[in-house]
């Protein structure tokens, strides 16, 4: 099976590598156009900044790329937040394939922004999720998050709930990071890779 990790200079790349290859997997960082599209799965990672990474993706033409993408691909943290239509983050315009918006979290009880940690995902839908029990814990760390609409595929509750994964056709996102996310998020990235 051949991976395409998304080269767009964003973190974590390293980690996810790794997840990657204690499931067996072989996997190329890459921003060429046609060993994306020529990929069996494309994993589209990220800690940063919204509009820096939309700089760097426009910079390769990936942000025409990504959307036209037919193979499963999973976004995954920032990854996720860019899939969607806009970000408050710098006021950033995103790529759209999530007909909804990134907003900052609100602390409503004094929480800490980000979030920062493990915490519990439920209402668990998709395939991605197969096998993984409700409540589950997952490690997220983010200051953003994607409200709770129809595309999303699990939620956990930080200030308010919200979109801890979202899906729609062969597009999937997970908030956290289920490449340090221990047995679970193992389980989660060995899905994807069934899809």
């Amino acid at each position: 099976m051949k991976i395409a990790i998304i080269d767009y200079k964003a973190g974590n790349i390293k980690s996810v590598e790794a997840a990657l290859q204690r499931l067996g997997c072989q996997t190329v960082l890459t921003k060429s156009h046609d060993i994306i599209k020529s990929a069996d799965k494309v994993i589209f990672p990220g800690v940063g900044n919204a509009g820096a990474a939309m700089k760097a993706l426009r910079a390769e033409n990936l942000d025409a790329l990504i959307p036209t993408l037919r193979q499963p691909v999973l976004g995954i943290c920032l990854g996720m937040q860019l899939m969607c239509r806009h970000s408050e983050e710098e006021d950033t315009d995103a790529l759209g394939i999530f007909d909804v918006d990134v907003v900052k979290f609100v602390p409503k009880n004094g929480e800490k922004i980000p979030q920062m940690g493990w915490n519990q995902i439920f209402g668990l839908r998709t395939p991605l999720y197969d096998g993984v029990d409700e409540n589950s814990f997952v490690y997220f760390v983010h200051s953003y998050m994607v409200p709770v609409f129809y595309g999303t595929a699990a939620k956990c509750d930080y200030t308010v709930q919200f979109s801890a994964s979202i899906a729609k056709n062969n597009f999937y996102g997970t908030q956290f990071h289920p490449e340090k996310s221990g047995i679970v998020g193992h389980k989660i990235l060995e899905n994807f890779l069934k899809i």
